[in-house]
């Protein structure tokens, strides 16, 4: 008589065998979805640039105070004025550059406040705070990583912010002059990365680059807008702490110190979901922007 144990036995040996299916690898956007509250960090409203252009195109920009302190002054000062609404519009839609906007007579007066020419804005002194390097090359500077939630690079003695994409700067004229912040551009196009440490980046967008990344091309030099109806108007110009809190928009960044951002560099430089056949192995500093979020209040 076949004991019950030994028919269990051949009944599971005879069982045919179902292989399991791999675990799907997760994307960035998997990597964001599962990153906790405590990973993400509130943008400062003080700091927020609320932008508004003619056919109701808004951006939001987080200003770097940290980066270009005398620029970010001036801005600020400027909006205290009401200059960038009574003065200012885009002036300048180049392809796969930059989209400008400023005073398109550069005649307009700027409040005493202002300082023409800040020094500073180009570099910072020393090592960066909290610097995350990447291990991947980088053409322009042995070192690049992340700091305190912004994309940095390094040489050891001074740390600056690189132009990317999103990235704003302050627009000006030949050296010495630095700009004051009553001229601005973002980037559009390919990352111009030899313009760093030449020019004061600002900032970064925040939400709304696609309403002047889809305006037309200037059609003159360097894609400046040739004729005055051209331009696109900027009708309003606040910081976000002057708003009621209800009416704030409220951003957050990634930590770039966090567990969820190292896995979230990672997966960008190495794909492996199912759409990839082969993983890069690398990523430049401005394919890894620190990821910004909208959340409601």
């Amino acid at each position: 008589m076949v004991s019950m144990k030994t028919l269990l036995l051949s009944m599971l040996l005879a069982a045919p065998v179902v292989a399991q299916a791999p675990a799907k690898a997760p994307s960035p956007a998997d990597i964001l979805a599962a990153a906790p509250a405590g990973d993400w960090e509130a943008v400062d409203d003080g700091n927020v640039l609320l932008l508004e252009f003619a056919g109701g195109r808004k951006v939001a920009i987080q200003l770097a105070n940290a980066y270009a302190p005398g620029h970010v002054a001036n801005i600020h000062a400027l909006v205290r004025e009401g200059w960038f609404q009574r003065h200012a519009a885009v002036v300048r839609v180049q392809e796969n550059y930059v989209v400008q906007w400023g005073d398109p007579t550069e005649k307009a007066p700027l409040p005493e406040e202002v300082e023409l020419s800040p020094p500073g804005g180009y570099e910072r002194p020393g090592k960066p705070v909290g610097f995350r390097a990447l291990p991947f090359k980088d053409a322009y500077r042995a070192k690049v990583g992340h700091a305190k939630g912004w994309p940095v690079a390094t040489d050891g003695k001074a740390h600056w912010l690189p132009h990317c994409p999103g990235m704003v700067g302050a627009g000006r004229n030949m050296p010495p002059d630095t700009g004051s912040g009553a001229e601005l551009y973002v980037v559009i196009g390919h990352g111009p990365r030899h313009l760093d440490r030449n020019i004061a980046l600002v900032g970064r967008v925040l939400s709304g680059i696609e309403g002047l990344s889809s305006l037309p091309r200037g059609t003159g030099a360097l894609g400046f807008y040739e004729k005055p109806d051209q331009r696109v108007k900027l009708v309003s110009a606040r910081i976000a702490l002057e708003l009621p809190e209800d009416q704030r928009p409220r951003f957050e960044v990634l930590r770039t110190g966090s567990a969820s951002f190292a896995k979230w560099v990672d997966v960008r430089a190495n794909r492996r979901d199912p759409f990839f056949v082969r993983p890069a192995g690398g990523a430049d500093i401005c394919n890894l922007m620190p990821p910004v979020r909208e959340v409601t209040r």
